[in-house]
């Protein structure tokens, strides 16, 4: 299997992040998608990473569609509860941050516009900071969303953490107005699939 991906998408670094967890191999295939020769598109008709490429050249995408495959290619430490209960409840969580990556995402391009539109970035803000409020209230005082067990939701919130610290770091001030959110990302930094796979300032 390949996976395509971008250094710093949140995405494709939950991908990478489970199958270091579940201690899949596969081959990493670094891509620009600006770059015209990019083959991200040929298979993924949306032209988005994250895109596995599976042994016998199909594909799949997105992030959710391959996290939940990786899960259950081996029965090693799921990450998606086999209770369908607990699993809508980590799907929900999962579904929720990567909602706050995608509104974080289009104000970064919104901001790149000339002139960019001040409403539009307002409007995708506060989606940002209304979903990171309520994935601090949900995580309590919890050191895992789900049962105090490692799991999915954890590692997607934490991917999103990851990308908004990379791209908003002098906006958020997790410690003080997110602290609950603050010890999860300390938590997750010590696991070695959290430290190989940090975005890179460019």
């Amino acid at each position: 299997m390949k996976l395509l991906y971008t250094v710093n998408s949140p995405y494709a670094r939950k991908v990478r992040i489970v199958a270091a967890e579940k201690h899949i191999e596969m081959e990493l295939g670094l891509v620009v998608l600006a770059d015209p020769d990019c083959p991200v598109k040929q298979y993924n008709p949306l032209g988005k990473v994250p895109v596995l490429i599976l042994d016998d050249g199909d594909s799949l995408y997105d992030s959710r569609v391959i996290v939940e495959f990786l899960d259950h290619r081996t029965p090693l430490a799921h990450l998606l509860p086999q209770d369908h209960s607990a699993k809508i409840r980590v799907r929900r969580w999962e579904a929720l941050a990567d909602g706050v990556c995608d509104a974080a995402v289009a104000v970064i391009m919104e901001q790149l516009k000339e002139p960019p539109k001040a409403e539009l970035i307002s409007k995708q803000m506060s989606k940002v900071l209304s979903g990171l409020q309520v994935l601090n209230d949900d995580l309590g005082d919890n050191k895992w969303y789900l049962h105090n067990t490692f799991s999915l939701a954890d590692i997607a919130v934490g991917c999103t953490l990851g990308y908004l610290q990379l791209r908003f770091a002098d906006v958020f001030d997790f410690s003080n107005a997110y602290p609950n959110l603050h010890r999860l990302n300390a938590a997750l930094l010590k696991r070695e699939s959290f430290l190989h796979s940090q975005p890179v300032p460019n």
